[in-house]
C-alpha cells in the first residue's frame, strides 16, 4: 500500500469513527435540535427559522468546535475558506507531513421524505476542470489527497403556521451568577415574551439528525445540482447515501472525474444527430466501453434512454 494510500485509509477510518459521535453532541435523548434559538442579556431566548440558509450556517457553528477537536485529535491543522464561495469549506492540512491535505466540505438538508434527501458537492467546471490553478478554492484540486463530504440530514418540525417557530420566550432555568436584577418579564422593543421554566419545552425547528461522511465522488449522480449552476449533484436515497453507495461507487474515482470533467461539452453521434451526452450511459457508450454498463449503480443514475 502506497504512503498517500495509508494516509486516506487512516484518514476516513477517524473520520467514520467521528460521525458517529457527532448526533449526541446536537440533539437530545428524544431527539431534537439542542439548539432552541440565540439568547439576549435579559434571558430572552429567540426561536429561530427552519430556513435551510439559517439552519445550515447554525448547524455548521454547532459542530465547528467537535471538528476543531476532530481535527486536533487526528493530527491535522484546519484551513477555512478565504472566501464564502470558495471550495472546500474546510482544509485539513497534515502537520508532519503538510503535502497530504483533505477537503471537507459540510452538507445539510432536510428530508423530502422518510427515504430521500439530496444535495449538491461543489462545482464541475473552474477548479474542476483546471485542477492545478487556485481559482474560487484554497488550494489547486490536485494538491488534495481526497475531497469529502460530511452530510447532515434532519427532518424539519411541522408547525401550525409560519409564525408560530419564531417566538420569543423568557426562561427561568438560565442562571446568570453575575446579574441578580434580571427581570424575567422585562419587555423589550414592544416584544412580550412567553415565560416557560425550562429550555426543554421549547420545540426545536429541526431534530432527528443522521450523520455520515464520504468521499463526495462515493455519492455522486451523473445528473447536476438544482438549478442552472454547474454543480455535480448527490444520489438521493439516504441509505445510500450514508453507505457511500453512488452511480460511480463500483466505476470508480476516475470514471466519476473524467465524466464530470466533460459533463455538457462532450458530444457524440446518434441517430445520425449531435447529441449533448448528459448520462453515464451516454458517457460510457462514447467511450466503448459497454462492457462497464454493468458496473454503474443504476438506482441512482439517469434512466438510460431506448
Amino acid at each position: 500500500m502506497s504512503l498517500k494510500k495509508n494516509y486516506i485509509v487512516e484518514f476516513e477510518k477517524s473520520l467514520n469513527v467521528f460521525v458517529k459521535e457527532l448526533k449526541n453532541c446536537v440533539s437530545t435523548e428524544t431527539g431534537e435540535w439542542t439548539i432552541k434559538g440565540f439568547i439576549d442579556v435579559y434571558k430572552n431566548v429567540y426561536t429561530i427559522s427552519s430556513d435551510t440558509k439559517i439552519v445550515s450556517k447554525i448547524l455548521e457553528i454547532h459542530i465547528f468546535p467537535e471538528i476543531v477537536r476532530f481535527a486536533e485529535n487526528t493530527g491535522y491543522k484546519i484551513i477555512l475558506a478565504e472566501h464564502q464561495n470558495w471550495y472546500p469549506d474546510l482544509t485539513l492540512v497534515n502537520i508532519e507531513n503538510p503535502l497530504i491535505k483533505f477537503a471537507l466540505d459540510i452538507k445539510t438538508t432536510f428530508r423530502r421524505n422518510e427515504k430521500s434527501a439530496g444535495f449538491t458537492l461543489g462545482s464541475h467546471g473552474g477548479y474542476f476542470k483546471e485542477r492545478d490553478k487556485a481559482k474560487n478554492i484554497q488550494f489547486p484540486y490536485n494538491q488534495y489527497t481526497g475531497h469529502y463530504c460530511l452530510g447532515i440530514i434532519y427532518t424539519r418540525t411541522d408547525f401550525d403556521d409560519d409564525l408560530t417557530e419564531t417566538k420569543v420566550y423568557g426562561v427561568s432555568d438560565i442562571i446568570d451568577i453575575q446579574d441578580k436584577t434580571v427581570d424575567l418579564n422585562n419587555t423589550v422593543c414592544e416584544r412580550k415574551n412567553t415565560n416557560i421554566k425550562s429550555l426543554k419545552s421549547i420545540t426545536s425547528v429541526i431534530k432527528d439528525f443522521d450523520f455520515f461522511a464520504s468521499p463526495k465522488w462515493k455519492i455522486s449522480s451523473d445528473s447536476q445540482g438544482s438549478g442552472n449552476t454547474a454543480n455535480i449533484g448527490s444520489i438521493k436515497d439516504i441509505e445510500d447515501l450514508k453507505k457511500g453507495n453512488g452511480v460511480f461507487s463500483n466505476l470508480g474515482e476516475e470514471w466519476f472525474d473524467e465524466y464530470w470533467v466533460n459533463y455538457g461539452t462532450a458530444t457524440m453521434i446518434k441517430d445520425g444527430k449531435t447529441v449533448r451526452i448528459s448520462s453515464i450511459w451516454e458517457f460510457l457508450e462514447f467511450k466503448g466501453r459497454l462492457d462497464l454498463f454493468e458496473k454503474v449503480v443504476s438506482k441512482g443514475a439517469k434512466k438510460p434512454k431506448k
